[in-house]
């Protein structure tokens, strides 16, 4: 796998030289997972940061055994549990691979050298964190002001790619219901 996507990504927001390059590929390393992986537990602190290449991640916990999936994400953007991975305390989620993935991480430490090494990687960083934010503000203001098939079909819209790839059970689970309800939601639609 070659570094060129992650770099395609960062360079849309800062600008990066040949040697940040090169700092970039040394410390991404590629791997694989199969569908079902879990590649960060809950309860202990995230050591990974991912930028997925192929595939798709959700974020989940469970609450009196039911998975509730917090994020859905699929090629060419970042995952791990941010807060557990940025301020070092235990992890209240699981992040796993809905199918099989290609990734490329980056370890805690090295993230902290490239952090320490580079200015374009904190500029970056602090803007990817910045759009975290804002999308977890807009989804607690959409769960709160938009009906379930509002939510849907906003998803829908915006991130047409997990619907089409994403099995049912955890869309559903990531606009806060039912995948009973999520079947007369989608029936109504088409009807």
């Amino acid at each position: 796998m070659t570094i060129e996507p992650i770099v395609k990504y960062i360079s849309n927001l800062v600008d990066v030289s040949d040697n940040e390059i090169k700092l970039l590929s040394h410390f991404f390393k590629p791997s694989s997972f199969p569908k079902g992986t879990i590649i960060e537990k809950e309860d202990v602190v995230a050591e990974k940061l991912y930028f997925v290449r192929k595939g798709f991640v959700r974020s989940f916990f469970s609450k009196e055994g039911i998975e509730i999936t917090t994020q859905i994400i699929g090629e060419n953007k970042f995952i791990t549990s941010f807060n557990s991975f940025t301020s070092g305390i235990t992890s209240k989620e699981n992040i796993q691979c809905i199918s099989d993935c290609e990734v490329f991480y980056i370890t805690k430490s090295d993230y902290e050298i490239l952090s320490n090494k580079t200015v374009f990687w904190g500029s970056f960083c602090r803007q990817i964190y910045e759009k975290i934010i804002s999308n977890n503000q807009q989804r607690t203001i959409d769960f709160i002001a938009l009906s379930a098939e509002k939510r849907y079909l906003k998803l829908l819209k915006e991130q047409p790619e997990i619907i089409q790839n994403v099995p049912i059970q955890f869309i559903a689970s990531y606009i806060g219901i039912k995948p009973e309800s999520l079947s007369r939601i989608r029936k109504k639609i088409i009807s």
